[in-house]
């Protein structure tokens, strides 16, 4: 739950503050979104569920910070209300998101998740500019995305699906309609395994993660009846773009902008790629 994942925080932060040294706080480059009720940095803009649907994500203090889980119903308890808050943001099933954190990180037990806390199995792939441990996969010392806390791997697997064209596709499917996005993740390439979608869909039944749908789409959003199309590409900067001038040219805002390209300000460099997603 939320509120189990909060008081590890807050107890993370206060042996942080209490101790003798002077805390020493990083910001890793291309960390998920980070926002709060009460302080945020002046170049930053606020995220609110008011505002896009989105879930303040704690701070990033720069400490690793480490998920016990006892076994698969425990990492459904701590994760579902997150998964759900992702699927009212960008409408990806939260029995998807749950069935593919249980299959990828064995219920947040794997050796993988225990180092790296990537519940997704997301490798680095070009453009990765956050932290990263290599772990054999497919091949011997594969690159895996690292994140200091579980939420930034939720975050960020919602942003890998919904930037990337090969993935377009699946946010046609209605957004309780598990077995046709099983197999269009398996259709797209997200995994090798032939039997990916079956071995998702008899996760989601085994253990009811469908209901956590149920309760979405049964809150009334708009964004989970009715599925946009999207056309979904990229832009290389060149000389003299800025930040402001891109999204008037591809009419989406700078905060959409910074959020699928984990900005945290407006600084761009040339020969950039900028993922662009705006509604058709």
């Amino acid at each position: 739950m939320i509120r189990r994942i909060g008081y590890i925080l807050i107890a993370a932060l206060l042996l942080t503050s209490c101790g003798a040294k002077k805390r020493r706080t990083t910001h890793r480059k291309g960390a998920p979104v980070i926002s709060n009720s009460e302080n945020t940095n002046a170049n930053r803009s606020k995220d609110t569920k008011e505002d896009d649907g989105l879930y303040p994500m704690p701070e990033d203090t720069g400490r690793f910070e480490r998920f016990p889980i006892s076994d698969t119903q425990d990492y459904i308890e701590t994760f579902a209300e997150i998964a759900q808050y992702e699927m009212r943001a960008y409408g990806i099933p939260a029995s998807i998101t749950l069935a593919q954190g249980i299959l990828e990180s064995g219920s947040g037990r794997g050796e993988l998740t225990l180092k790296t806390n990537n519940h997704f199995g997301i490798k680095c792939h070009t453009g990765w500019q956050g932290e990263f441990d290599f772990h054999d996969d497919d091949a011997k010392g594969e690159c895996f995305r690292k994140y200091n806390h579980p939420m930034y791997s939720f975050r960020d697997h919602s942003i890998f699906l919904s930037t990337r064209s090969r993935y377009a596709f699946l946010f046609n499917y209605k957004r309780d309609d598990y077995k046709k996005w099983a197999h269009g993740l398996r259709q797209a390439g997200y995994a090798t395994d032939r039997k990916y979608p079956q071995k998702l869909i008899a996760l989601i039944e085994r253990y009811d993660l469908d209901k956590y749908d149920e309760e979405v789409v049964h809150s009334g959003l708009a964004t989970v009846r009715e599925p946009k199309n999207y056309e979904v590409f990229t832009h290389e900067v060149q000389k003299g773009d800025t930040l402001y001038g891109i999204s008037k040219r591809y009419d989406i805002s700078v905060e959409e902008l910074r959020r699928l390209n984990n900005l945290n300000d407006n600084i761009i460099s040339i020969g950039q790629t900028l993922n662009i997603r705006r509604a058709q």
